[in-house]
């Protein structure tokens, strides 16, 4: 089985082929950005916009990755809070360190609060492997929450794993609603967020569940990691900050912008 980074790396290619990115050359590629990056202040001067990241190689979201088509999307027990373990009739619950997870949804025009959209979220486990690809034994770390009168989505987890190549990260996608969720594949916004490193440093350094994710880490920091590589307000507003202790847990906070 091909490594995780060369799966995301592989995903990332084809995207870029797919934009026609590789066809603009160096010069092109350096427009595109300050067309972006114009355009997400033009949409909303309080609220940068949160870019479009690769859905990645292993979503489970009725779309084709990995060399095949798997989806939890319509499965009873996906629709939830609490991701840590599996459901739909498989077993098991993901080790690490427990994280309660707030992520709001805001419209860019004005940073309002997106009741109602269901946002979809999947990440890797301590050990860095994706349920139902590097373990086909499990679908824990999957689950689907709509959001409140205040644009939240709650999710209970774990603080992912750092394995080689990419700094931790959960994938995120957002859809309309439920509804559109389950009914189709129309999805508003496909992402990524990354997590403050000092407290996943620490983490890793506490905890044996997740291996080598300290010395990961320390050779591939959010600031090189494809998806988080731009400009610092940019990858600010694109972390999850975490605030708490290995003992106790953490709670993690982050914004999503759809422009």
């Amino acid at each position: 089985m091909p490594s995780r980074l060369a799966t995301d790396l592989a995903a990332l290619a084809s995207r870029r082929q797919a934009l026609g990115l590789a066809a603009m050359g160096l010069g092109g590629l350096a427009a595109a950005c300050q067309e972006t990056v114009a355009a997400r202040t033009a949409k909303g001067a309080q609220c940068l916009i949160t870019p479009t990241e690769i859905r990645g190689p292993f979503p489970a979201d009725g779309t084709r990755a990995s060399g095949r088509t798997l989806s939890v999307f319509g499965q009873q027990g996906l629709v939830r809070q609490d991701i840590r373990t599996s459901f739909a009739g498989m077993a098991g619950e993901a080790p690490g360190v427990k994280l309660d997870c707030a992520i709001r949804l805001v419209d860019a025009q004005g940073c309002t609060p997106l009741a109602g959209r269901a946002l979809y979220l999947w990440q890797c486990d301590a050990a860095g492997d994706y349920s139902l690809y590097n373990r086909e034994d499990v679908n824990w770390l999957r689950g689907m929450q709509v959001s409140d009168g205040d644009g939240v989505a709650h999710f209970t987890t774990i603080v992912p794993g750092c394995y080689g190549g990419r700094a931790p990260h959960v994938h995120i996608e957002v859809f309309e609603s439920l509804e559109q969720a389950t009914s189709g594949h129309s999805s508003l916004l496909v992402s990524q967020l990354a997590f403050t490193e000092a407290e996943c440093a620490e983490i890793y350094r506490a905890r044996a569940e997740y291996g080598s994710s300290l010395d990961n880490l320390s050779r591939w920091p959010a600031a090189r990691d494809f998806a988080f590589s731009g400009p610092e307000d940019e990858r600010a507003a694109q972390t999850i900050r975490l605030n708490g202790s290995v003992e106790k847990g953490y709670a993690g906070t982050a914004t999503v912008t759809l422009g």
